[in-house]
């Protein structure tokens, strides 16, 4: 199956399964994938992400339980509509609740950590 937005699949695939409480989820691998998945595992959002030793060439996602199940996983930036934010224009996601993932020049991160360092770039996705 051609998968034209990749990223989009990966939070499709995993707000699906949260919707039917899985534990865990495949995904097909790629490095800018890890990246994000590594920015929301600092932020709990998962529990833990590793190369899957069944499938070759899929992430397995073990999910989060608890209360730090996102509520909404949203694309912003899309193949066809690039999303770029100046770093002092890094949106807050309901007041800090929430979490921006940008795509810097400094590699992907969360939006806070970007305002930190003082880098913008693009918004790859927002999650609360």
């Amino acid at each position: 199956m051609v998968v034209n937005d990749p990223i989009a699949d990966m939070l499709t695939r995993i707000r699906n399964a949260y919707m039917v409480e899985k534990k865990s989820v495949l995904i097909p691998d790629s490095r800018l994938k890890r990246d994000v998945l590594n920015v929301m595992k600092k932020k709990e959002y998962i529990q833990n992400f590793s190369v899957s030793k069944k499938e070759s060439g899929y992430i397995e996602v073990i999910l989060s339980t608890g209360q730090k199940q996102p509520k909404k996983i949203e694309r912003v930036s899309k193949p066809g509509c690039r999303v770029y934010t100046k770093k002092r224009d890094i949106p807050s996601v309901l007041q800090g609740m929430g979490m921006v993932i940008v795509s810097t020049s400094k590699g992907v991160m969360a939006g806070s950590e970007a305002k930190k360092l003082g880098l913008g770039g693009e918004i790859i996705c927002t999650i609360y």
